[in-house]
């Protein structure tokens, strides 16, 4: 059973924090599988505040640190929801061999070939 545990990572959506995942998060670990649930920065109990963050990557820091921190040699499952899957696409971007598949849950799907970076700033004029 040890060889099928999987590693997910779970981004809440807009006005939402890790909490919104407490069901799904405890079938998979019912499972056998690793979770993580996390708060992008200032949502949820995450202690920053929105008047804090300067940037879009600052805002899914968690996450991409959660990224950072897992070993070369895993790859793990990342699910995101609403606005969640937009902090998904700069993972993806910035992890390539970290991450075995996205799932975009409720969500929006960036522009395939062109840089979040390139979708965020478009998005804004």
């Amino acid at each position: 059973m040890e060889g099928r545990k999987k590693h997910f990572l779970l981004v809440h959506g807009a006005c939402h924090g890790a909490w919104c995942w407490y069901k799904v998060a405890s079938l998979l670990k019912s499972a056998g599988n690793n979770v993580m649930a996390l708060n992008l920065a200032a949502c949820g109990v995450h202690p920053k505040r929105i008047t804090e963050l300067e940037s879009f990557a600052e805002y899914s820091e968690p996450l991409l640190q959660a990224l950072e921190s897992v070993p070369e040699n895993e790859r793990v499952i990342l699910v995101g929801h609403s606005f969640g899957s937009l902090s998904l696409a700069l993972a993806m971007e910035r992890f390539p061999k970290k991450i075995s598949v996205a799932v975009f849950a409720s969500a929006a799907l960036p522009p395939v070939g062109f840089p979040l970076s390139l979708s965020l700033r478009s998005s804004t004029r």
